[in-house]
């Protein structure tokens, strides 16, 4: 088996399409997570012990079981109970839902961090809780996290493969319907790992050097 530039050259354009899908797929999903993940840890610190237990085992429940059979359940399963999802939409809920079990635990940690004495102070400012919030507690605990954060979305991005199985045409699939297509799987499944590459190797270095910038910060 031998490189052929023609068909590295031929695939290119589905490529390209397919990753921009996968960044657009990243993007929403991350967000989704991201806001999830923090709605998660807000209501962790309940002072009800029942919503506490149930959100432990419900986050326990998704984060213990596999993506790619989360993806089945909701593209193949909920359309038999009269719930149907275009295969995009239902990817990027899936993933985003997913990790927003991970993200909780990082905002979990950073509030955890914020000093006490914050949250005292908000209470003699008579702060109601969106103001102590929105003004006092997670603009101290949000700037920590930004590198953990940066590390599940690098996740995120490298978990959209697993898309391909409810159809979306992801950077993945893109390759796998012309290999497919054209009986070559060298050029195209080489490149979608480059593509891979190209991405990720940058956004792990930025989130390293995001790390590395708020621990001096932290230190100084």
């Amino acid at each position: 088996m031998e490189w052929n530039w023609d068909h590295a050259f031929a695939v290119l354009p589905q490529l390209t399409d397919g990753l921009l899908v996968t960044i657009q797929a990243t993007i929403v999903a991350s967000l989704l997570a991201y806001v999830l993940g923090l709605g998660i840890a807000i209501v962790k610190m309940s002072k009800s012990k029942l919503t506490r237990i149930s959100i432990y085992w419900i986050t326990e429940f998704v984060r213990r079981t596999p993506i790619l059979v989360q993806l089945y359940v909701v593209f193949y399963v909920l359309p038999d109970f009269g719930i149907f999802l275009e295969a995009f939409t239902c990817g990027v809920i899936v993933l985003g839902i997913h990790f927003s079990t991970y993200t909780s635990e990082v905002f979990r940690a950073g509030i955890d961090n914020v000093p006490k004495g914050q949250w005292e102070a908000a209470k003699s400012l008579n702060y109601n809780p969106l103001q102590t919030w929105k003004n006092v507690i997670l603009p101290q605990a949000i700037p920590p996290m930004i590198p953990p954060l940066a590390n599940y979305l690098i996740t995120m991005f490298k978990e959209t493969p697993l898309l391909a199985a409810i159809t979306v045409v992801e950077l993945f699939r893109a390759a796998d319907q012309y290999s497919n297509s054209h009986y070559t799987y060298l050029e195209p499944m080489t490149l979608v790992g480059v593509f891979f590459l190209i991405v990720s190797i940058p956004s792990a270095m930025l989130a390293m050097k995001l790390e590395k910038k708020f621990k001096q910060a932290k230190t100084a």
